[in-house]
């Protein structure tokens, strides 16, 4: 055998041999990270299923503020038209009051 084989026999041999230790380390990499995988997930489902919580709360909170201001609105014009009645009624009375104060005299 010439230089140039054992050359090439040994580059095969190492080029063999550090892609052997590359994958076993992906490989080791890959298992760990299996393992790892479903406790992953359930602290990546546990943060969204708590953001979810906090998210409809907000909207429901959100919704109940919209729903106070709504009523609210609808009771101040419910009252702001009572007073308005009752100011007419005030007026009517008072024209009622002049008129027999009228007749007496």
């Amino acid at each position: 055998m010439t230089n140039s084989d054992y050359l090439l026999k040994a580059a095969i041999k190492k080029v063999t041999e550090k892609l052997n230790e590359i994958m076993v380390g992906k490989i080791e990499e890959a298992t760990n990270i299996a393992q790892d995988a479903p406790e992953i997930l359930k602290k990546e489902f546990d943060s969204l299923k708590e953001s979810i919580i906090e998210e409809a709360s907000r909207m429901k909170k959100a919704e109940n503020i919209h729903e106070n201001e709504t009523k609210s609105t609808h009771q101040n014009s419910e009252i702001k038209k009572a007073l308005n009645e009752i100011e007419v009624i005030n007026k009517q009375i008072e024209i009622f009051n002049k008129k027999i104060n009228n007749q007496i005299k």
